[in-house]
């Protein structure tokens, strides 16, 4: 990254150095002007004689002036130039369309917007495997499902055809993703009908209320996707977009709500869905204009713009929905964290405590719900309670409902087996989420086993290639020389004393009963070499 020069920096230091410079030496003279036209004249001394000569002052210029014009204007050269140069940095920072390839990018999305072959099976095993992840509530299924799902294709597709202007590729997008949506709901739909879990865990709640915070992530996520994807260089930043921006566990869990019936669940995941797929494709429109992608066909300015405002009405009509319901969420938020600061202050007593409690945000007719036991409290302080309460800015209206059973009660009996099954679901949880990550671990230690007994094994079958090349050596070695008694080799270190380096050298010893010719033992010494495939050998001869 190009540093910012610091030369327009240091005009610009000197120009304002010499403007003010300036500015001192003019008030200097101004206030040296007006002290001597504010002195009092003196009296005329009759033995002293003062003959003034008036200098010659031409009208036409002033040296002052034009020096203050002059630093002026070096000043707004120098600030000109920092603001230039500023620029240039900015831009240099920020820019995509260099290092952008666009026909290996049209050619890669193209490509991924069909469902067939391998795509249909991958995208079928993607819902099955969203699927059981939502129904086991089980996060790091659901992250594998997001990453193998392959709906992201003609959505950017989409986005590709309406930056483009390509008509036909928007039909075939569009196509391919009503076919997919339609497969992803019915399969999960029909896997929901057949499992015994029926119960919505936390991860399929989690997708039945979109709000306006999943249309910024889609439309951060979805420019992420397509910047990566236009870059020569392919970056690890589309498997993070798939995660933020999911796809298949909103069509899971709408076909979890038309198993059940359910049609809350249904149309928020499915609107979740729609939220996702709009601000992605429209991301990517964005950032192929940007790019300037090659137009297939050309409209006239009229139509064009009249498409630009169709697509700014549809964006504003999708987000629209989602800004109502963040504003619940955040309303909801904002009761839970007052109604329990309003329980921590006012239900501190002696002889009675909070064992339970339930909030219920439903605008002005929100619930609070308390179960205490110990002695019950009076009529009077219930009624000082509800005052309290109707007297906050943020609870008002907000109904509270104490539960007072007395001992032995049949009241109490109940709300101490409903803590009781709630603790046991809780228990089970933990139990759970802790099981899962002790398979993790013990699924890399065995991964790591593996990978040491497999080097092992490589280890061992290279030991026994050793052996079994040295007794085919030791056995042509006793056929082609008799007269050898024994064979040893070793690699011993030879020392250089002055550099203090080692270098191993291949040594043969060689006992003989009779030692043979030199021609002889030379031409055994190549064939070692040859046979043991080393550049040089040391034989000693006994």
């Amino acid at each position: 990254m190009p540093e910012l020069p610091l030369l327009a920096w240091t005009v610009s230091l000197n120009g304002m150095l010499c403007l003010k410079k300036s500015l001192q030496n003019s008030e200097g003279a101004l206030f040296m002007s007006e002290e001597s036209s504010a002195q009092p004249p003196e009296a005329s001394s009759p033995s002293l004689e003062v003959t003034e000569t008036a200098a010659p002052v031409s009208g036409d210029s002033d040296p002052l002036k034009e020096q203050i014009e002059k630093d002026e204007r070096l000043l707004n050269r120098s600030v000109s130039l920092v603001f230039r140069q500023f620029r240039h940095y900015v831009v240099d920072i920020v820019h995509l369309r260099e290092e952008s390839d666009e026909t290996t990018t049209v050619s890669d999305i193209r490509k991924n917007i069909e469902f067939r072959g391998a795509n249909f099976w991958t995208l079928i095993c993607a819902i099955f495997i969203a699927s059981i992840g939502l129904n086991t509530n089980s996060t790091a299924v659901i992250i594998g499902a997001m990453l193998i799902s392959p709906l992201m294709g003609p959505i950017m597709g989409a986005g590709l055809a309406l930056g483009t202007n390509d008509i036909d590729l928007l039909k075939r997008s569009l196509r391919n993703l009503s076919i997919a949506v339609l497969a992803a709901v019915i399969t999960s739909a029909l896997y929901f009908l057949i499992t015994p879990l029926d119960q919505a865990q936390s991860e399929l709640l989690a997708r039945t209320r979109p709000t306006i915070f999943d249309v910024l992530i889609a439309i951060f996520g979805g420019a992420a996707g397509i910047v990566a994807s236009s870059r020569r260089e392919k970056s690890n930043a589309i498997p993070g977009v798939a995660i933020a921006t999911a796809l298949m566990p909103p069509l899971c869990t709408a076909g979890f709500g038309l198993a059940t019936w359910n049609m809350g669940f249904f149309l928020g995941a499915f609107y979740l869905f729609f939220i996702n797929s709009v601000f992605i494709c429209l991301s990517t429109f964005v950032v192929v204009r940007y790019l300037k992608f090659k137009r297939v066909s050309f409209i006239d300015a009229a139509r064009e713009q009249r498409v630009k405002i169709w697509i700014a009405a549809f964006a504003l009509l999708t987000v629209l929905p989602s800004l109502y319901a963040a504003w619940g969420v955040v309303q909801e938020t904002l009761f839970q964290r007052q109604a329990h600061q309003f329980i921590s202050e006012n239900f501190q007593f002696p002889d009675s405590e909070v064992i339970r409690t339930t909030l219920k945000y439903q605008g002005n007719n929100s619930l609070i719900e308390l179960t205490l036991i110990g002695e019950p409290l009076a009529a009077l302080v219930v009624k000082k309670l509800q005052s309290k309460l109707d007297s906050l800015a943020g609870l008002k209206g907000t109904r509270l409902v104490l539960h007072q059973p007395r001992k032995g009660s049949l009241e109490l009996e109940q709300q101490f087996t409903r803590l009781n099954q709630e603790l046991k679901v809780g228990i089970v949880e933990d139990l759970y989420r802790k099981n899962e990550e002790v398979l993790k671990q013990k699924d890399l230690q065995l991964q790591k086993q593996n990978q040491q007994i497999q080097s092992l094994e490589q280890e061992l079958l290279h030991y026994r290639s050793k052996v079994q090349s040295q007794d085919l050596l030791l056995a042509e070695l006793k056929v082609q020389y008799p007269e050898l008694k024994q064979f040893g080799y070793i690699l011993l270190n030879r020392t250089d004393l002055k550099t203090m380096k080692s270098v191993p050298v291949p040594t043969v010893i060689l006992h003989w009963q009779k030692t043979p010719e030199p021609e002889v033992l030379t031409k055994l010494r190549n064939w070692l070499k040859v046979r043991l495939q080393v550049r040089d050998i040391q034989v000693i001869n006994r």
